[in-house]
């Protein structure tokens, strides 16, 4: 069963409200406020909710906004990019 097969329930069951809401409902945490963002160890950024490896950490960067920001994925297919413009700005 891939990661994506799985229904709902899973995931109330396997996240923390939190997770569930950013990672299934599209939400965001507080800017500057997740454990991620002052992290600065070596390794790969992985998904909570299914495990796929998506950024490493040598391609993280301080973009100023608030949440870890990257400059590429670690596998093409493991994250897909949307352009947000919601807030007037790219």
């Amino acid at each position: 069963m891939k990661p994506t097969d799985k229904d709902d329930t899973y995931y109330h069951e396997h996240l923390t409200p939190e997770q569930y809401e950013v990672l299934r409902l599209k939400g965001t945490e507080a800017p500057f406020s997740g454990k991620f963002v002052e992290h600065h160890e070596r390794g790969m950024y992985t998904c909570a909710a299914c495990g796929s490896t998506l950024f490493p950490s040598d391609t993280k960067f301080d973009s100023g906004t608030g949440w870890p920001s990257f400059t590429d994925v670690a596998k093409k297919g493991n994250v897909e990019l949307h352009s947000d413009t919601s807030l007037g700005m790219k």
